[in-house]
């Protein structure tokens, strides 16, 4: 039988650092690994199974402190190579497991879901206690100072409603600038966010601005680089880090690489593109439009424009002189790859080098729609937005709302309705196919400006969507909360969703609910096990989960529910009891009660 989702403790390991005393080694190195096992797992020996020159070494794991509940074995070995992929057996008298990245299983298992290290320097530590605020600029605040109306666009008045789908989609201009950003500051601060994710600010000929016409400079719509700057100096000062948004995949068709290509076959621009006569533009399109030509990585010049050269486009903006402390890339999984063409790997990597080279301290996570694995081995992108091991399975377990866009699954039908196995089995498929590095680097999120809105996704119920945010803001990986989420905004999809803030008028906003996200948001930034602690479930139900987030310095048992429950926690078998609540109901014990009416949360500290 396998253990992949279980409410019993069983043997655990996982990345953080309780079971591995160096993520980062460099070659040559020597590391210990951990694992914890319960006192009434009968074997007779623990073994640690890991690849030295792609070869499986074993290696016998000896006893180091037993606990009253719990005991720790250990195995200190030499990390030979760039990438480490390891699992534990136990092995006893009629008992032959396995512990791997998925679970615990009496059956052989494939080296695709093994615990991975990559012996490369760490990620920044500053990713791991960050929150980010997601901005679609154009949408957020308008200053005033900006008055620019380009030829494509049809003004909006700012708190109007996007019109829907049509021929103002894309092209509907409300007026946000960064000048609006920069006095709306206090704002974004007050929430506890240290970081913006602004999605594309360069020219384009759209309001979501992913067709950009040049990567040079900040869309002057937008304040231009002045106004950038600006904002840049004030949160740096305020501690809020500024990230990104790259269309590596593609760019505009008003952008002057194209019209430099057509003008001169013989251009080093032309060879960006793929061309084709039977195409009525000529050339290959993402998606087949027109407006956003594919951009073609076997040229050498592209790549140096890219990201190779000295002033490309990813090495400029996270310089000092610009300062952004990363990239958020769009349609990453996509980039590099065109029909026979595929260079996705090494433009990965080269982005990835690029950004080493320049500021080693920034952070480059990818929107990787339809998750593969290999992208984050850890040499590519640190993180990507995680969709596939949060968002999807979420939305399909909290769902209140079926028919609302196939809930963001790229499937023309209704999402579905699943229970807490599912959701937990889903996320570990995820974890399982990663470093743990990986995980702790991508961008957790319950929607974003290509989605509806989470409060309109539960029906306006408000219950499930503070459960969402605890777990969002408890889980591991990197927070980002979509603006105007905090404030109960909705949206029905992508467009829909886009809605500005209605800053004179606050008689909208849900306050009660703005204060419930403040508390979480300032428990993730505080709490060393949310910041650092590894991941283990205690009690996976149909309509609730609860799970542990321990370091070494501190122990947290988090519990969402979906609706109501008549739930008894007991802790007695992992030696703890709660000490002190951090949100939600107050309980102590090793064993407590939740019985609510409605969906409920609590996060404690444990002793």
């Amino acid at each position: 039988m396998s253990y992949q989702v279980q409410n019993s403790l069983s043997p655990h390991h996982d990345g953080s650092d309780l079971y591995v005393s160096n993520s980062a080694p460099k070659i040559g190195d020597k590391i210990t690994l951990k694992v914890r096992v319960p006192n009434d797992y009968l074997f007779e020996k623990a073994m640690l199974r890991i690849y030295h020159d792609g070869e499986p070494r074993i290696f016998e794991m000896k006893l180091t402190k037993k606990g009253a509940v719990e005991s720790w074995y250990q195995a200190t070995v030499e990390i030979l190579n760039l990438q480490n992929s390891y699992r534990f057996a136990f092995i006893g008298h009629g008992k032959y497991e396995y512990l791997n990245a998925r679970g615990l299983f009496d059956h052989d298992v494939h080296s695709n879901n093994d615990f991975q290290i990559v012996a490369i320097p760490a990620n920044p530590a500053w990713i791991n206690s960050s929150v980010f605020y997601q901005i679609f600029p154009d949408r957020f605040a308008r200053s005033g100072k900006v008055n620019i109306t380009p030829d494509w666009a049809y003004p909006r008045e700012w708190n109007l409603l996007p019109r829907g789908r049509g021929k103002y989609t894309g092209q509907e201009l409300y007026g946000g600038d960064l000048y609006g950003v920069q006095e709306h500051l206090d704002h974004i601060i007050e929430l506890g966010a240290n970081g913006i994710y602004f999605t594309p600010i360069f020219p384009s000929r759209s309001n979501h601005r992913y067709d950009a016409t040049s990567f040079d400079h900040v869309d002057p719509i937008l304040g231009g680089d002045k106004a950038f700057q600006s904002l840049i100096k004030v949160s740096k000062k305020k501690g809020v880090r500024i990230l990104g948004d790259l269309t590596s995949n593609h760019c505009g068709a008003g952008h002057d690489w194209l019209a430099k290509a057509k003008k001169d076959k013989k251009s080093k621009e032309r060879s960006y593109f793929f061309w084709d006569k039977s195409i009525k533009w000529g050339y290959v399109g993402w998606y087949g439009l027109e407006s956003l030509p594919k951009l073609n990585y076997a040229s050498k010049a592209l790549r140096k424009a890219v990201y190779e050269g000295k002033n490309s486009i990813v090495k400029k903006w996270i310089s000092p002189k610009f300062g952004m402390a990363g990239w958020r890339i769009d349609v990453g999984n996509m980039t590099g790859v065109q029909g026979a063409e595929n260079h996705h790997v090494e433009v990965m990597r080269g982005i990835r080098n690029a950004m080493q080279e320049v500021n080693p301290d920034t952070w480059l996570v990818a929107e990787n729609g339809d998750f593969i694995a290999s992208d984050l081995d850890g040499l590519g992108w640190q993180g990507a937005m995680n969709y596939q091991g949060f968002m999807r399975p979420f939305w399909n377990w909290i769902n209140r709302n079926p028919e609302i866009t196939g809930g963001f699954q790229g499937l023309p039908f209704a999402m579905p309705k699943i229970n807490g196995k599912q959701l937990v089995a889903s996320i570990q498929e995820f974890n399982s196919s990663i470093p743990w590095r990986s995980l702790t680097a991508s961008m957790m999120l319950l929607d974003s400006h290509d989605t509806a809105r989470f409060r309109t996704v539960v029906l306006g119920d408000i219950a499930a969507h503070k459960t969402a945010m605890t777990m969002m803001l408890s889980y591991p990986g990197v927070p980002s909360i979509f603006a105007g989420d905090e404030i109960g905004l909705e949206g029905s999809w992508g467009e829909d969703a886009r809605r500005t803030i209605n800053w004179e008028d606050r008689s909208g906003w849900d306050v009660e609910f703005f204060a419930e996200v403040k508390k979480l948001v300032k428990l993730r930034k505080t709490q060393d096990a949310l910041i650092n602690g590894g991941l283990r479930w205690v009690s996976v139900e149909n309509d609730y989960i609860a799970y542990l987030r321990e370091s070494k310095k501190q122990s947290i048992l988090v519990l969402v529910s979906r609706g109501p429950i008549n739930a008894t926690i007991d802790l007695s078998s992992y030696g703890y009891r709660v000490n002190k609540t951090l949100y939600g109901q107050e309980v102590t014990g090793e064993i407590f009660s939740i019985k609510s009416d409605a969906a409920v949360q609590g996060v404690w500290e444990l002793k």
